[in-house]
């Protein structure tokens, strides 16, 4: 296996690139910011670049990746070790402010993304973006890879009128950009004037999912704490817009789903009857489960359901498999069936389930107990156009 070489690997070996790195200097990371030795991306920057590191900065779930959910906010601080600031972008404001970019020369954004357009550092890059441009801020993405390929394009395009925190840019739910050509359509295709400079990996392939790349997973933030988690989360996610459990409190968040009072053996079988009858049989296993979470939905209740083991990545459509399974939900449960109404990543009129489908067909589709050939045909809307559009910025073959 020929081991992947991050962004940040090549700054730290290559230095024409760190001659290109001016003055005082901003770094966005958090804790699987590292090379494939462990090493943490800010120690490595104070090595390179001394006193010149002035500011660091930190997405949702903080600098230090231990905030669990969503709305649940991080303060500024000084580091204790690193003697510097830290602001948070996922705070009283998700935009870095003037105060925040204040005396920067360069910010560096190093974030292990997973391919998912509801996962907010997309985000927390286009907003860094749009709040950059025309200004004398020079914008450096360390690239890093998708952990879901580069090759497979599931889920809907986010529709006009459905942007949020956890979708800006009308993308499909599982993109297969990395972090620095989703930087480069915000660049290039939506036109966003900033000056911004990809240090591009080597030796990642399209084909390739994390098991691929050599490198070592550290969780990216507190419920994806495996690999196969965050091949699982491109669908499991929309669970939370139901009140149907996707596992936080238990070890395997995003990897399974279930609700209180519902029988797993008898359920899963009923499930995978359906799932061949409709043939969606590729690339994954439904296993029953019986799990007990220890906070959020349901807590302290055994809830009964599904937990989903990708075993051919290439082929498993974890999008359709969530959103097939969100139906037999609504199914086995009727009117228990809830689609949460409270507050999402900060919207408070739309359904989450709409903000995080990104269009609200869907859930209608759920609502009526659609087919999957029903399903098929909403997830492909404007998958066309987005393909064309990603042709030109696309940075790997």
């Amino acid at each position: 296996m020929t081991k992947v070489v991050t962004g940040l690997e090549r700054l730290v070996n290559e230095k024409s690139l760190q001659d290109s790195i001016k003055g005082n200097i901003g770094y966005l990371c958090h804790s699987a910011s590292i090379d494939s030795h462990f090493n943490t991306g800010v120690i490595l920057l104070q090595k390179l670049f001394g006193s010149r590191l002035t500011k660091l900065f930190g997405p949702q779930h903080g600098f230090v990746t231990d905030v669990q959910d969503n709305m649940m906010e991080t303060a500024h601080y000084v580091h204790p070790y690193f003697k510097i600031p830290v602001y948070s972008l996922y705070s009283e404001t998700r935009i870095p402010t003037d105060e925040m970019l204040k005396g920067l020369d360069t910010l560096i954004i190093d974030l292990q993304d997973v391919g998912t357009r509801v996962y907010t550092y997309i985000s927390t890059l286009s907003l860094i973006m749009e709040k950059c441009a025309g200004r004398d801020i020079k914008l450096v993405v360390l690239d890093r890879p998708n952990p879901v390929g580069g090759e497979m394009i599931e889920g809907t395009v986010l529709q006009p009128g459905y942007e949020s925190f956890v979708g800006r840019y009308p993308i499909p739910q599982r993109h297969s950009l990395t972090m620095g050509e989703v930087g480069m359509f915000g660049k290039n295709v939506l036109k966003t004037d900033c000056n911004l400079e990809v240090v591009k990996m080597t030796n990642w392939k399209r084909n390739m999912y994390w098991i691929d790349t050599g490198l070592p997973w550290v969780l990216p933030s507190p419920n994806l704490p495996t690999m196969e988690g965050a091949i699982t989360f491109a669908g499991t996610v929309l669970f939370e817009g139901t009140n149907v459990s996707e596992g936080r409190g238990t070890t395997r968040a995003l990897e399974i789903a279930g609700y209180p009072g519902i029988e797993a053996f008898s359920f899963c079988e009923r499930v995978m009857k359906r799932f061949n009858e409709e043939g969606l049989t590729e690339g994954f296993n439904l296993r029953p489960i019986i799990f007990l979470p220890t906070f959020q939905k349901h807590q302290g209740q055994n809830c009964g359901g599904i937990h989903i083991h990708p075993t051919v990545n290439a082929k498993f459509k974890s999008w359709s498999v969530s959103q097939m399974l969100c139906r037999e939900f609504k199914r086995e449960l009727g009117d228990k069936f809830e689609f949460h109404s409270k507050p999402y990543e900060y919207e408070f009129h739309k359904l989450a389930i709409d903000l995080i489908n990104g269009t609200d067909t869907i859930r209608h589709w759920v609502n009526n107990l659609g087919s999957y050939s029903e399903l098929q045909k909403l997830e492909t809307v404007g998958h066309e156009k987005f393909l064309n559009q990603r042709e030109g910025i696309l940075l790997y073959k």
